[in-house]
């Protein structure tokens, strides 16, 4: 994990609820982030007392890293944040991939797009299933070869037995305050689609508060059924829910 100085250079509206970032960082002074790593940081005005910030990079933007925000937050061009990163390590896609499912639960999609620019240069099919207050969010900005798929508060959404069936590989995000009991009912819901879930298929995409980023505090274990306790900064945030020790 490194330290470094990035300026925010654009900010722009995507929908109502939500805001894109274009940080600009030194090379040398950050590794490009890959799908599921993220930052830690902080705008530098004067002191402050709170945690830093989890923010979660959604693409490129030429040199610079696009993250997404909530709209009712203000930023301006030319604010200096202070971030630690990357955070956690990439997904894990398997080396050959058709169709990926993506599920937000109650929960923005944001930690899940920035696998989407990456799938579809690799020519893979790309679902996203907005449940509960998921719902909600606009996904005008979202390439149009994505397809959007609204479901319900209860984890149930149209043609789910084919969207289930095509997915090689399924990657969940839920609400940070049950995010177990969330996981806990999808996994249930492709219990009842598939019988049996294979181990690598099925990840749920953790995001606890984190207090140090870097598997120094150990505020974000997490206990894994063949792995012991396992840290969601440094070793997540996608585990397989199959070995998740309180879902399956």
């Amino acid at each position: 994990m490194k330290q470094a100085k990035g300026i925010i250079e654009r900010v722009r509206s995507v929908n109502d609820d939500y805001q894109h970032l274009e940080l600009a960082l030194e090379k040398d002074d950050m590794p490009r982030l890959k799908p599921g790593q993220s930052l830690l940081a902080r705008i530098q005005e004067g002191w402050q007392p709170y945690l830093r910030e989890h923010w979660w990079p959604v693409g490129f933007s030429g040199e610079r890293v696009v993250i997404e925000r909530p709209a009712d937050q203000v930023y301006t061009p030319g604010q200096v944040a202070d971030v630690l990163g990357p955070v956690g390590q990439p997904f894990k896609f398997r080396r050959t991939l058709r169709n990926v499912l993506l599920l937000a639960y109650d929960t923005p999609p944001t930690p899940l797009l920035m696998t989407i620019p990456w799938l579809l240069g690799n020519r893979v099919g790309v679902s996203l299933v907005l449940l509960g207050s998921a719902t909600t969010y606009s996904g005008r900005h979202i390439p149009p070869e994505v397809e959007i798929i609204h479901g319900d508060e209860d984890a149930n959404w149209p043609d789910q037995v084919m969207t289930v069936g095509f997915a090689d590989q399924v990657f969940v995000a839920a609400a940070q305050d049950d995010e177990i009991a969330r996981f806990r009912h999808i996994y249930e819901r492709f219990q009842e689609r598939r019988a049996i879930i294979p181990q690598n298929y099925l990840f749920g995409v953790f995001q606890p508060s984190l207090i140090c980023g870097a598997g120094g505090c150990n505020a974000c274990t997490l206990r894994m059924r063949n792995q012991g306790m396992q840290l969601v900064c440094s070793t997540g945030p996608a585990f397989d829910l199959t070995q998740v020790h309180a879902i399956s």
